[in-house]
């Protein structure tokens, strides 16, 4: 699942973003950052799921 999102998140880069963290600011962020340039949006979607990911990891938490 996490290679997915990874790869959402470099080809369709809210997507990727909407399925890690789901609606709310982060989601809006990345969204105009993927209107200014699908690279910007790119680069944000694979840090917020990156992020996510080490974060979630830390907590213990499991898929």
């Amino acid at each position: 699942m996490k290679l997915l999102r990874i790869l959402l998140g470099l080809f369709l880069p809210p997507v990727g973003v909407f399925l890690t963290v789901g609606v709310g600011p982060t989601l809006l962020i990345n969204i105009l950052l993927t209107v200014l340039g699908w690279l910007p949006g790119s680069i944000h979607a694979v840090w917020v799921i990156a992020k996510h990911e080490e974060q979630f990891n830390r907590e213990g938490g499991i898929y």
